[in-house]
């Protein structure tokens, strides 16, 4: 599959646009926050360390999504494999993935979270509906796979799942 590379030298070509691609997105390490209009593209989207991803409107990846930074939408993130950021995950509608949903710091959807396997984030989790983990449908989940792990769940109601909150160490 063919692969984008967005570097220091060409973002102001990709930034603030529509990107639509046939291949794989990959963004160089510390770009900082990388805007488009919005991503959609058939393969991943990879951001390097110090580079984080954000759309006005939706990020759309035929695999995975992964930014060391974090991963933001106006609209809905979805992802046919895995969504993981070091850091947060918020979309302003739903955040969907065939995979895990994995973040270094919190989840927040405007709609529903959707997740292949499990859920896991180091803060909060929120959803203004529903909350789905292991929804798997090639075979049957494991325990593990759905688990909706987060130190609290501050909204949202977990409809498919077993949700886990870990009280931070004292």
């Amino acid at each position: 599959m063919e692969k984008l590379i967005i570097t220091k030298e060409n973002r102001g070509q990709y930034e603030n646009t529509e990107i639509v691609f046939a291949g794989h997105i990959e963004l160089e390490a510390n770009l900082g926050w990388f805007k488009a209009g919005r991503f959609e593209v058939r393969g991943h989207i990879y951001a390097e360390a110090g580079t984080g991803i954000e759309a006005g409107g939706g990020i759309e990846a035929g695999r995975g999504i992964k930014a060391d930074r974090g991963i933001k939408a106006g609209w809905g993130i979805k992802a046919g494999w895995g969504i993981e950021a070091g850091r947060g995950i918020k979309a302003g509608t739903g955040i969907e993935a065939g995979g895990c949903i994995e973040a270094g710091w919190g989840i927040e959807a405007g709609w529903g979270i959707e997740a292949g396997t499990g859920i896991e984030a180091k803060a909060n989790i929120s959803a203004e509906f529903r909350i789905f983990a292991g929804l798997i449908i090639w075979r049957l989940p494991t325990e593990a796979e759905q688990t909706i792990t987060c130190r609290k769940l501050t909204s949202g109601t977990v409809a498919y799942g077993k949700l886990i909150e870990i009280a931070p160490a004292e």
